[in-house]
């Protein structure tokens, strides 16, 4: 299984919060991310890990 589109826990997505506004997030399987929407920022899964650091985030604009 391609690790961009392994599950994320749910149990773990339901505590999981962006760390800069402390909002929900959204998981993003397609892309391998949790998006704040509130913060306009997706963090990366990496190995199934998330990586849940603002330096380390996409902003929802930049087209990678």
């Amino acid at each position: 299984m391609n690790d961009r589109k392994r599950n994320i826990d749910p149990e773990l997505l339901e505590i999981l919060v962006c760390p800069m506004t402390r909002t929900p997030l959204i998981h993003d399987a397609d892309k391998g991310e949790l998006v704040s929407e509130a913060a306009g920022l997706a963090y990366p899964i990496r190995n199934g890990v998330p990586v849940m650091l603002v330096e380390e985030a996409r902003k929802l604009d930049d087209r990678r």
